[in-house]
Protein backbone atom coordinates (compact mmCIF):
# COMPACT_ATOMS: atom_id res chain seq x y z
CA UNK A 1 0.00 0.00 0.00
CA UNK A 2 0.48 3.87 -0.63
CA UNK A 3 -0.74 6.73 -0.03
CA UNK A 4 -1.98 9.58 -2.08
CA UNK A 5 -2.74 13.39 -0.92
CA UNK A 6 -5.93 15.17 -1.90
CA UNK A 7 -6.66 18.68 -1.13
CA UNK A 8 -10.38 19.22 -0.64
CA UNK A 9 -12.56 22.19 -1.57
CA UNK A 10 -11.75 23.68 1.33
CA UNK A 11 -8.05 23.67 1.19
CA UNK A 12 -7.92 21.12 3.96
CA UNK A 13 -4.94 18.42 2.75
CA UNK A 14 -5.79 14.59 3.41
CA UNK A 15 -3.69 11.45 3.42
CA UNK A 16 -4.91 8.56 2.20
CA UNK A 17 -4.40 4.86 1.94
CA UNK A 18 -3.86 3.43 -1.40
CA UNK A 19 -4.80 0.30 -3.02
CA UNK A 20 -2.49 -1.02 -6.22
CA UNK A 21 -5.27 -1.46 -8.81
CA UNK A 22 -7.90 0.96 -7.84
CA UNK A 23 -9.19 3.98 -9.86
CA UNK A 24 -8.13 7.22 -7.54
CA UNK A 25 -12.10 8.22 -8.49
CA UNK A 26 -12.65 4.96 -5.64
CA UNK A 27 -9.69 5.31 -3.34
CA UNK A 28 -11.14 9.65 -2.48
CA UNK A 29 -14.62 7.83 -2.16
CA UNK A 30 -14.48 5.10 -0.18
CA UNK A 31 -12.38 7.60 2.65
CA UNK A 32 -15.31 9.99 3.03
CA UNK A 33 -14.32 12.75 0.49
CA UNK A 34 -17.01 14.36 -1.65
CA UNK A 35 -16.28 13.14 -5.14
CA UNK A 36 -19.54 12.37 -6.87
CA UNK A 37 -18.41 9.69 -9.64
CA UNK A 38 -21.97 9.20 -11.10
CA UNK A 39 -20.67 6.82 -13.58
CA UNK A 40 -18.95 4.58 -11.49
CA UNK A 41 -15.64 5.05 -13.29
CA UNK A 42 -16.93 4.85 -16.83
CA UNK A 43 -15.29 7.86 -18.15
CA UNK A 44 -19.40 9.23 -18.74
CA UNK A 45 -19.69 12.22 -16.63
CA UNK A 46 -16.84 14.23 -15.35
CA UNK A 47 -18.18 14.61 -11.76
CA UNK A 48 -14.60 13.29 -10.41
CA UNK A 49 -12.89 16.25 -12.19
CA UNK A 50 -9.47 16.74 -10.10
CA UNK A 51 -6.39 19.13 -10.66
CA UNK A 52 -3.23 16.57 -10.50
CA UNK A 53 -0.29 18.52 -8.29
CA UNK A 54 2.41 19.74 -11.91
CA UNK A 55 4.95 17.59 -10.59
CA UNK A 56 2.75 14.37 -10.94
CA UNK A 57 2.13 14.96 -14.41
CA UNK A 58 4.19 13.21 -16.17
CA UNK A 59 4.09 10.37 -13.88
CA UNK A 60 0.58 10.01 -14.97
CA UNK A 61 -0.80 8.12 -18.80
CA UNK A 62 -1.73 10.27 -21.10
CA UNK A 63 -5.44 10.90 -20.52
CA UNK A 64 -7.25 9.28 -23.83
CA UNK A 65 -9.62 10.94 -26.36
CA UNK A 66 -12.43 10.05 -24.24
CA UNK A 67 -11.68 11.44 -21.11
CA UNK A 68 -10.25 14.28 -23.65
CA UNK A 69 -13.83 14.86 -24.21
CA UNK A 70 -15.34 14.85 -20.85
CA UNK A 71 -13.42 16.79 -19.60
CA UNK A 72 -14.08 19.82 -22.74
CA UNK A 73 -17.59 19.73 -20.96
CA UNK A 74 -16.09 21.15 -17.36
CA UNK A 75 -13.78 24.34 -16.98
CA UNK A 76 -10.77 22.96 -16.99
CA UNK A 77 -6.73 23.87 -16.09
CA UNK A 78 -3.45 22.15 -17.95
CA UNK A 79 -3.64 19.62 -15.10
CA UNK A 80 -7.02 18.67 -15.30
CA UNK A 81 -8.02 15.02 -15.06
CA UNK A 82 -10.85 12.20 -14.46
CA UNK A 83 -9.62 10.34 -10.95
CA UNK A 84 -11.91 7.60 -12.39
CA UNK A 85 -8.90 7.31 -15.36
CA UNK A 86 -5.85 7.34 -13.06
CA UNK A 87 -5.73 3.75 -11.84
CA UNK A 88 -3.29 3.19 -8.65
CA UNK A 89 0.51 2.20 -8.59
CA UNK A 90 3.11 1.97 -6.36
CA UNK A 91 4.91 3.96 -9.35
CA UNK A 92 2.40 6.98 -7.75
CA UNK A 93 2.91 6.54 -4.15
CA UNK A 94 2.40 10.19 -2.71
CA UNK A 95 -0.14 11.25 -5.75
CA UNK A 96 -0.54 15.17 -5.08
CA UNK A 97 -3.89 16.10 -6.42
CA UNK A 98 -6.87 18.78 -5.76
CA UNK A 99 -10.47 18.27 -6.22
CA UNK A 100 -11.86 20.47 -8.40
CA UNK A 101 -15.05 22.59 -7.86
CA UNK A 102 -18.13 20.69 -7.81
CA UNK A 103 -20.42 20.67 -11.07
CA UNK A 104 -16.79 21.63 -13.13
Amino acid sequence: MGVIHVTDREGQRHTLEAIEGWRVMEIIRDWGLPIEGLCGGACECATCHVFVNEDWLEKLYPASDEEEDQLDTVITQANSRLSCQIIWTPDLDGLELTLAPAGG
